[in-house]
């Protein structure tokens, strides 16, 4: 078994910006993950998006396909992912279903949606719960720019988040995991690909987190379910941005004969932004370890990566 880490728990709602960017700062340069608490997401909200998350799942897989991914969105069947190509399995046990941007991307995402004679209140809840955690990340993003010593806006100023490029992406971990020799990941070990997610799960147990990804072997801990929190992780832009000072952690979930709910939202930046290094994260002494990149050309390289290696 592994040991469960202590994560640190942020109060959004604390009135206390400056002391609030701080606590992120340290949890960002220590952890790469820490909890979002107070965060202005219903409770019932919460539970509604499971509950619309589970009849989808629980639907025949001939139904779920007709929904079946179109270049971003939509549903992936169990296997259709390996996020860890330099492993031999042949993909990852979960589905997946994702939602992009609501507005901003109509020429190229076209978001599918069940019919509302077999889900009459999806879209409505999805969409509701996609803004709403949308907002939170924007909120914290302002906290993360003032850890990194930079004005509240600057993730706007530089145009990541004029037009944020944010997925949803609904994930059901299968109880059974079958008969095999071969060790079965739900989610084999990744970082996120791009700039904070926020996660909410069930209280069912699989998620592990590697606090030192290059040092082998890798030890890794449990991350605890805190009712009503988020989880949040930065991505490997983030990485990119502040030149290793905050971490993109490597993590997984791991099958425990159990099923298993979460829903993470992405919150990456526009395609267009170039992410480079930070200013404040560079010297003569720590020079920049990244060329820039622009974030939509990052992104289509890791995504295709991740459903090419399970193909």
């Amino acid at each position: 078994m592994a040991e469960s880490l202590e994560l640190p728990v942020i109060d959004l709602s604390s009135p206390d910006r400056i002391s609030t960017a701080n606590f992120i700062r340290q949890a960002c340069i220590d952890y790469g993950f820490f909890y979002l608490i107070n965060h202005g997401v219903e409770e019932q909200l919460l539970q509604n998006v499971f509950d619309e998350s589970r009849k989808f799942f629980s639907l025949p897989l001939e139904e779920k396909m007709k929904l079946g991914r179109k270049g971003d969105v939509g549903f992936a069947p169990i296997y259709a992912e390996n996020l860890d190509s330099s492993t031999s399995s042949k993909g990852d046990l979960k589905e997946t279903f994702h939602i992009g941007p609501l507005e901003g991307y109509e020429s190229h995402i076209k978001n599918q949606w069940p019919s509302k004679e077999l889900l009459p209140s999806w879209r409505f809840i999805m969409e509701e719960y996609y803004q709403k955690v949308v907002s939170v990340g924007k909120r914290l993003t302002s906290l993360i720019a003032m850890a990194l010593n930079l004005e509240d806006d600057f993730f706007e100023k530089v145009g990541a988040l004029d037009k944020p490029y944010a997925f949803l992406r609904l994930l059901h971990y299968p109880g059974e995991v079958g008969d095999s020799d071969e060790v079965i990941y739900g989610a084999s070990a990744h970082s996120d690909y791009g700039m904070v997610t926020l996660l909410a799960t069930d209280a069912v147990p699989g998620l592990q987190v590697c606090r030192e990804k290059h040092k082998q072997p890798r030890i890794w801990e449990d991350v605890r379910h805190i009712k009503g929190a988020f989880i949040i992780n930065l991505g490997d832009m983030m990485e990119r941005w502040t030149n290793c000072l905050f971490r993109s952690t490597l993590h997984r979930v791991m099958p425990t004969g159990k099923e298993r709910y979460s829903m993470a939202l992405f919150l990456d930046p526009n395609p267009d932004c170039i992410v480079e290094c930070l200013k404040s994260c560079c010297s003569d002494s720590s020079p920049p370890r990244f060329p820039p990149i622009r974030s939509g050309d990052h992104l289509r390289e890791r995504i295709n990566a991740a459903y090419s290696a399970s193909s």
